[in-house]
Parts: C-alpha cells; structure tokens; sequence
C-alpha cells in the first residue's frame, strides 16, 4: 500500500466513548420513560436512511456486518472470543476486523461522519474473507470490492466531479440537479427529504414517506419530464411513523401531542408543510423534562447543500446547567446588539430562543455535535425564534489518552483544564449566535420585511440592492457553501461575544479564571483550524467538513489579524506550535474576527450568493506553501471519538436503558441490540 492510500486505512485504536445517560433516564416517571423509549426507537429505525444517503452502496456492508455478529438463531449478539478462535487468523487481524466493524457502525458508513472520506479496513483481504466465512455469511465480489477499492470515489460530493453521494443518482449533472432545483423553487416544493435519480424520460424526484401515494409527471424549462413520487425509504419511514403513534399515548402537554400528530403525517405522507408545523408546536413546548426531535435535518453533505440527513435525537434536560444558559438567553438582545452589523440587520426575535443543556439517551446521526440550534427552516426562526441545545454527556466525554498536537508543552496542563469549560462557553454563544441575523425577504405578495428607502448596505453604502424572492432560502441560495458558511458564522459570533466579562460570569468564570477560559477558547479555535487541514483534499480542491472549513478561514482570519497576535511555527522536530499572545485577544483577535463576521451577515442578509460565495471562498483557500503544513497536520492527526449510545427495552411495562463498554466490542454490540 502507497503512502497516499494508507491516509484512507481505518483508525487503528480510536476512543470509544460511552454517553453516560443512566443517571438522568433513572430520574424521570414511567411515563416519561416510555414517552423517551418509543421517540428514541423512532429515530433510531432511520438509521438505514442515513447509511443510503451516505454511499448507496453502504447498506450491502451494514448487513454483512450484522449478519455476522448477530445470531442466526436467536438474533442476538454472539460470542466473538468464537468466531476469533474460528476463524484461526492472526489476533491482529481478527482485532482490524473488529476495528473496521465498529468504525462503520460508529459513522454510519463507509466514509468518515467527520471529511467525508472513505476508510478501508487494515485487516488483509484474505483474512478479512476468512472471518467472513467462519461467521457462515456470503462475502459477494461486490461487496468485498466497495469495502476495499480505493480506485474511485474516495470523497462524498457530486458524481460529476468524480465522488458518490446517496443524494443522487451517479449518471447525473450538476446541470441536472439545477434544473429540477429551479423547478422545485418556482413551485416552492421543498427539497429537504427527497433524492433525485435520472431517468429514460428524464428525472425522478422521490420524498421520503410511508405512503406511497399518487405521483405526478410535469415537464420542465428544457421540454424533458420529471417524475414527482412518494414512497422513498418506505419501510424505515413506516416504522419511525409507528413509534411516533405508540409514544403519543405518553405525551406530557397538547404542545408535545400536537407536535407527534405533525410528525406521523409528516413522516407518513412526505409532508414538509407538517414538519414545519411540528416545529412550530416544538418551539412552543418549553422546558420540558424529556426533549426530543427528529426528521431531515442538517443539509452538510448534500453537494448541493439542500437535501437534508435523517436525524432524531431523544434526550433529558440537565436543569442545574440549563440554568446558565437561561441566563445567556435572558440577555440575548443586548448581546446581540454587540455584533457588529447595524440594528437593521438584526432579526426582532433574537430574544426569544428557549436554550436547554441536555443529556442525551439516543441520537440517530453519523456524526454527534456538542449542540444545536433548530429549526433550520428560516422561515419559521425569522418569527418564532428556535431552540439552542447544548449536549452535555457529548461535550464531557473523553478519553484519558487524548494528545494534543502543536499545544506548546508549557501550556498542556491549563489546555487540558479549560478545554471542556471553554467549549462550554464556545458551544452557548455559537448556538445563540445562529438564532441572530436577519434574511432581507421578500413575501408572496410582494412585500419587502425592510425598509427599501432607508436600510444601505454597509459594504456599499447604498441601498439594499438584493434579497430573497418568494421560494428563495439561505441553504437554496447560497448551496453547497451554505451550511460550512452558517457554522463559521456561528463559530465567529462566539469568539466575538465571548471575550465580554458578563457572558463569561454567567458561566461562572470570573477573574484570572475568566480569563483563561478565553485564552483557551481562542488557542482551541486555532488548533481546530490547523487541525482542519487534515479533513482537505489539495488535489480536489474540496474540503470534507463543514464545521472545519468555516474554522480554517478564522484561523486565517487570526493569523492576517497581524500585530503579533498569532503565528504557527515550525519546531525543530519538524512538528508545529502555535503562539498566541493572550493580551491581545480583545484588542487585535476580536476586532479582526468580528470585521470578518459583519462581511459574512451581510452577503447573507441580502441574499449576495454571487460576492459571499467568492469571499468564503478567498477565505478558506488553502496556499500552496501550506502544503508542508497539512503534511505535518497528517502525521499528527488523531482518531476522532465514536460515541456509544445505550438502548431501551420494555421488560413487564418497565423501561430499562442498557449501556455499553467504551470499546469497539461494545459499539458493535449496541447496534446489534437495536435491531435496525
């Protein structure tokens, strides 16, 4: 194996973290415990979803993972000391098989939940097909060569440019998918939970729902049909719509009903409109003990940046720590009002969003974040604000092994203590930052929500030349970019509100403490962004993570910032360090950052795709020279944390949560006993 195809090997000994959720589910009633059990096996039976939205050809792999290590009488999981000893191969063999397994249950796919990019087992073919064969499965040529090749689509994206993606078929064009996208937006049909497959005739546009339902054939601008149908993932989405009828019976409030109500139609016909009105109804249930959504989320990995990944999360609220971020929001006009855009670029509900640290039960996703803030439908957010959520038992979880790269040595110990503090605070003000910001729009009937006479573009100083038509979204607009765009929107407004004494008081820090919080949330944001270089591809051009591509462009930010502020410099072990100076973080670091903030609103306030587009691009382009850097960030780079939930089972009418050992053994276990 090459130099370059042993990046795409599977992690050696990645860190397996056990969401401790035991203590929280034991707190709750009966009946929230039912409510939390059958919410979670809703969101759990997509799990096949966003293995197929992932790579198509994932779900062959996901089943031959299961076969072996399910029983074939019993269903349950085996005895794997047996198989090892059966398959009389090398322990280091059986052990990379084992790895491989729990490394595609951990991300849901053959491609990395975190850059996109394929892995392939260490374990040799051979032994790999020994294993195989002693668990008594069938390993198909197929199969063996989309776990092994590295020929081919080795990066998530559009077919046309060489990658895969379970969005669309692999016969089709950028062109293609524009031209049923126009389509869709002009008859503001929403895009979140379909796919698009090219035909004979011309394309297939297909929602996911249980129902199958009538379909429809128009035609479009260039005279060929499109076929408009429902029934896609039929099975998964008929037995999420069944989980979310049984736990209707366990609701605490008409909020939390009326909310299931939507999801079931949602979800049973392939409405979006019903979706929307679950959120809606979501939005209004504050506070509750047991907190739950689910449906076609985040749009990250579609090339297009429209279609979203199946997601449901079910989760109980940590009241102590909620409290802080209560507080946060309770202040959150007047912290808003420290971004640096004018009043009339800020939306009239940024005080309202209801902010919950939650411990999380379950969580159906490839790749867990430390928070969120939902809905994404802007307009919904733009009149009933949204929910910022910030995932405690994720945040905390860590392994006592971690390295820290390129942090100088004197330095370590105060990185380590104020690491997950600092992310506190990072994940609060980024959550509340995304409900902030408002989107210049234009209503059906032709009504501007802005001032046209008054309001000017403070890049130009003139008035507001163009904002979002009827149809038009952010994530429709501005496509692929958009979802790396809002996070490094979010990540920036952070670091520009976390720097004021009363945020970082809220969080209970004061005084040298206070400051050092900061002082680590900064070094952190800037070893993020170094770190990022890892997750892209020099020869594509293309980054592989939204999150990171959006944090590289503030390191850039940071290091053009001048004045001393930030540099990375080459060790003489040929490793990197990065230098910060602490004293300047308010007075170079901030202003710098938030001048690059008030560029990004305002593209995105105004609907600029053309001028943000080619400024966030400028922005997160990497050098050629840096080519030296992201080959010392490669061999430096370390295995990401794969998170292993516990599973609910109803034994005599008692809810009981089973957790799991922290190893690749018991990852693979916990998706086995949950029979998805």
């Amino acid at each position: 194996m090459t130099v370059s195809s042993s990046r795409f090997l599977a992690d050696e000994h990645p860190p397996y973290c056990r969401v401790e959720a035991k203590q929280f589910f034991d707190s709750l009633s009966d009946r929230e415990k039912h409510y939390a059990h059958y919410m979670a096996h809703a969101s759990v039976e997509g799990t096949r979803i966003i293995i197929a939205q992932t790579n198509p050809n994932a779900i062959p792999i996901y089943n031959l993972i299961l076969d072996i290590f399910r029983d074939k009488q019993t269903g349950e999981f085996i005895n794997v000391e047996q198989l090892a000893a059966k398959s009389d191969v090398p322990k280091e063999s059986f052990e990379q098989f084992i790895q491989y397994s729990a490394q595609f249950l951990g991300n849901l796919s053959n491609f990395k939940a975190f850059g996109d990019e394929k892995f392939i087992p260490r374990v040799p073919i051979g032994d790999f097909e020994k294993i195989v064969q002693a668990a008594g499965v069938q390993l198909s040529p197929d199969v063996k060569h989309d776990i092994y090749d590295l020929e081919s689509k080795t990066l998530l994206g559009f077919p046309e440019d060489g990658h895969i993606t379970g969005y669309y078929s692999q016969d089709i064009t950028k062109a293609d998918v524009r031209l049923v996208q126009d389509y869709m937006e002009e008859h503001k049909i929403e895009a979140i939970n379909t796919r698009i497959f090219k035909t004979d005739e011309g394309y297939k546009l297909v929602a996911a729902s249980a129902d199958v339902g009538e379909s429809q054939k128009v035609t479009l601008n260039n005279g060929t049909q499109l076929e408009i149908s429902f029934g896609d993932y039929r099975e998964e989405m008929t037995k999420v719509a069944e989980n979310i009828r049984k736990a209707t019976s366990y609701t605490a409030n008409e909020h939390q009903s009326a909310m299931l109500e939507k999801y079931y139609e949602s979800f049973k016909t392939g409405s979006i409109e019903a979706h929307m009105e679950s959120q809606r109804h979501w939005l209004h249930d504050i506070g509750p003990d047991v907190e739950t959504n689910i449906g076609f989320i985040e749009s990250y990995r579609d090339p297009q940046g429209v279609r979203a990944e199946w997601s449901g999360f079910v989760a109980m609220v940590n009241k102590a720590q909620t409290v802080k971020f209560s507080n946060l929001v309770a202040q959150a006009d007047e912290f808003a009002s420290r971004l640096p855009w004018p009043s009339t670029f800020e939306r009239e509900t940024v005080n309202k969003p209801d902010f919950t640290s939650l411990e999380v039960l379950a969580y159906a996703t490839a790749g867990v974040p430390g928070g969120i803030n939902i809905p994404n439908y802007t307009n919904i957010t733009q009149v009933l604000g949204s929910k910022n959520v910030s995932l405690g038992n994720i945040i905390s979880a860590q392994s006592p092994d971690e390295i820290f790269p390129f942090i100088k040595s004197h330095e370590l110990d105060l990185y380590r203590k104020y690491r997950n503090p600092s992310y506190e605070v990072l994940v609060g003000t980024h959550e509340l930052g995304h409900g902030t910001g408002k989107l210049f729009e234009e209503s059906d009937d032709g009504q501007l929500n802005f001032d046209k006479k008054t309001v000017t573009n403070p890049l130009t100083n003139e008035p507001i030349q163009s904002w979002y038509k009827p149809g038009q979204t952010f994530n429709g607009t501005f496509r692929a970019i958009s979802g790396s765009y809002e996070e490094c929107r979010a990540d920036c407004i952070a670091l520009v509100l976390s720097h004021h004494l009363d945020i970082l008081n809220i969080f209970e820090f004061y005084g040298q403490e206070a400051e050092d919080v900061l002082y680590i949330m900064y070094l952190h944001m800037a070893r993020i962004g170094l770190m990022a270089l890892e997750f892209y591809d020099p020869e594509a051009k293309k980054w592989g993570q939204a999150h990171l591509q959006g944090r590289f462009a503030i390191l850039n930010v940071m290091l053009n910032a001048g004045q001393g502020f930030l540099t990375i410099e080459k060790t003489v072990d040929n490793s990197l360090e990065i230098n910060m100076d602490r004293s300047k973080i308010r007075s170079v670091g901030a202003p710098a950052i938030a001048a690059f903030l008030g560029k990004l609103q305002i593209y995105k306030a105004t609907a600029d795709e053309k001028e943000g587009t080619k400024f966030y691009l400028e922005a997160t382009s990497v050098p050629e020279d840096w080519r030296s850097i992201r080959d010392i960030v490669l061999r430096n780079k370390q295995p990401r944390k794969l998170f292993i939930f516990g599973n609910t089972f109803i034994e005599d009418d008692q809810v009981m949560l089973k957790e799991y050992e922290p190893s690749a053994i018991g990852m693979i276990q916990s998706i086995i006993e949950r029979h998805v």
